[in-house]
């Protein structure tokens, strides 16, 4: 059966996709549901305030980074990480601040965040 000139048969790309399929890909390191809500439940309180203007996430092969912006042409003020293989040693969540500085690490998203988390003081 003629396909064109340079077309497959359509059951042999099937074919050429089951055995990509079969090999695994790359793992990245991401933020999960409870994390990314916590972290995306904070951002929100900030922007109603008017401190923070917008975000960026980047999942990469080592580590995942939630950056924040006080405005989108600017360097992001904060940078919070998770790196997995910190997890035993200083822990996988780091608030890291513009100028590069780690003002926080643990192994507890929620008291890594207190470090940039205002919350409003009863007086």
């Amino acid at each position: 059966m003629n396909y064109g000139s340079g077309e497959a048969d359509p059951s042999e790309s099937r074919g050429a996709d089951r055995n990509v399929a079969a090999v695994p890909l790359q793992t990245r390191v991401t933020f999960n549901r409870l994390e990314l809500n916590r972290i995306l439940n904070l951002y929100g309180r900030m922007v109603s305030d008017g401190e923070w203007r917008d975000y960026a996430i980047d999942f990469l092969k080592d580590r995942a980074v939630f950056s924040i912006f006080r405005r989108a042409s600017e360097v992001p003020i904060y940078r919070i990480e998770k790196d997995p293989q910190l997890a035993r040693k200083q822990g996988a969540y780091s608030v890291i601040s513009a100028s590069g500085q780690i003002l926080r690490r643990g192994n507890e998203l929620e008291r890594v965040l207190l470090v940039i988390d205002r919350k409003l003081a009863v007086v």
